[in-house]
Formats: C-alpha cells, structure tokens, sequence
C-alpha cells in the first residue's frame, strides 16, 4: 500500500456538499418546508418529511421516489444537479406533499407542526 500525504487527498467536497445542502434548505423554506441539514463524511444529508431524505455529495441531489424498479425490486431515486436548488426544492416539496397524504401526522405531532 502507498501513503499519499494528506495535502494531496485534500478535498473541498464535504463543504461543497453542505453548501448545496444549504441552499436546498432555503430553497425549501421560501416554499415553507420545513428541513433540517446534517453534514459529515463528504455528504450531506436534508431531512424533510418521514421517508423523505435528500443527500448530496456538493454535485447532485438524491431521494427515494416511493417507487421499486418492477424488474429488480430496488428502490428508485431522483437526482437533480446541484446548479437549479429551486426546481429541486419544488419537487422535494411536491414529494413531501404526497408522503404526507399517506402519513398523516399523529395528533402530537400536528399539534407541534402547527
């Protein structure tokens, strides 16, 4: 095995993935959702809604759509590029709408939520 000093593996990844992370959050609160953003490990990580979790390595966003591929049975993701946080934070909240018509909150939660 060869050491590679650690000048050479330096990356600015983990800060452009929380910077994209970022920017979908606001993005996502001028439509009024809610999100909260956990970096580390060179992703990013934006949790929306249960079931709903964005994350990013500062090029794309991912998240699970609901759907399982009908002939492999894993699930299927959407990626948006980073460049447009806007038209992603749309379909994030278009996605978020759906999950919450299939779960409804309990009535703690929406008394919190509200």
């Amino acid at each position: 095995m060869v050491a590679i000093p650690s000048e050479t593996v330096r990356s600015d990844a983990p800060r452009a993935a929380c910077a994209a992370a970022e920017r979908l959050r606001t993005e996502l609160a001028a439509l009024g959702v809610r999100a909260d953003v956990h970096a580390g490990y060179g992703v990013a990580l934006v949790s929306v809604w249960r079931e709903l979790l964005v994350w990013t390595d500062g090029t794309v966003y991912r998240w699970w759509t609901g759907h399982l591929s009908p002939k492999t049975r894993r699930r299927l993701y959407t990626a948006y590029g980073v460049d447009n946080p806007a038209a992603a934070a749309r379909c994030v909240a278009h996605r978020r709408e759906e999950l919450q018509q299939a779960h409804t909150s309990s009535e703690p939660i929406a008394e919190q939520m509200s």
